[in-house]
């Protein structure tokens, strides 16, 4: 029997890209058997899972712009040390401003996957996110970026950034018996990775975990080799991807309410134009 997953890519608010493609396959009534999000892509997925269509959209709106959102005064609180407002991003929003639906949640039959990097192995894992976290430890682990967020420590392990170890993992949620794959990814169609800006930086700052260091040295090269991989799927009809425009795409950290609502309309209406052409993909 045929098992569909949906591979979402990271990239913070560049994912209001994706956000919007998947309130497209809700409103098609699409549910995929498995969901697979890294970073950000994992944080809006969960919305996708609960079915809660239009809620990414609000989030996009009403709340990633405030400055109670983001921003370097919650970056330079010894209590927070993240350029997110920790506990009102991922405890405050979902429980109190902009509701959850924790039970829909815990009926969604398949695995929602938030990959993580472990600090210590420097390697992928990927554990299905907790039905009733309601402080989603493990959403704040797979955002975790180098500098921008602490370490976020789960049953005595630290993790980072699922991206580090694995930003597109396709060939993980292969493995798992999935054959129809839907990639949503927040660069354009043959983008090239450079190394992150900051690299010496967060090499200094993480020189205690040379496995971490590593994949953080190696990153842009295998990110290149996953989206050259992807490309060639796509061409032989096993795999379907969302790629965005890139003249509509924004910075990791943008906040301008306008840009973010723009990237996501059009990955709501890119996600409706696909629609016949995702279900003759479906249907093979």
């Amino acid at each position: 029997m045929s098992k569909t997953v949906i591979v979402a890519e990271g990239g913070a608010s560049r994912t209001a890209y994706s956000a919007g493609v998947m309130d497209a396959l809700l409103e098609q009534g699409f549910v995929s058997d498995m969901f697979y999000g890294v970073s950000a892509g994992a944080a809006f997925g969960v919305s996708y899972c609960s079915g809660q269509q239009g809620r990414n959209r609000t989030l996009v709106t009403d709340y990633m712009p405030t400055p109670q959102y983001s921003g370097v005064k919650h970056l330079v609180r010894p209590d927070n040390r993240s350029f997110y407002n920790l506990d009102y991003v991922y405890s405050k929003v979902p429980n109190e401003l902009l509701p959850f639906d924790f039970e829909a949640f815990a009926k969604y039959k398949g695995k929602c996957v938030a990959v993580m990097t472990d600090l210590e192995t420097g390697e992928a894992v990927y554990p299905d996110i907790p039905r009733d976290d309601r402080t989603f430890t493990h959403l704040r682990a797979t955002c975790a970026l180098p500098l921008l967020f602490p370490p976020i420590e789960i049953d005595g392990r630290k993790y980072m950034d699922g991206g580090i170890a694995d930003s597109i993992p396709f060939r993980h949620a292969l493995s798992e018996g999935c054959d129809k794959l839907i990639v949503i990814l927040t660069r354009e169609r043959g983008f090239r990775k450079s190394p992150e800006p900051t690299l010496k930086f967060i090499l200094k700052a993480f020189r205690a975990y040379p496995k971490f260091c590593h994949q953080m040295i190696t990153r842009s090269e295998r990110y290149n080799e996953d989206t050259a991989e992807l490309e060639k799927l796509r061409q032989e009809g096993k795999a379907f991807i969302f790629y965005p425009k890139k003249e509509l795409l924004c910075s990791r950290t943008e906040s301008d309410p306008g840009k973010l609502l723009h990237l996501y309309d059009y990955g709501f209406r890119h996600g409706m134009w696909a629609k016949d052409s995702l279900a003759e993909f479906l249907s093979r």
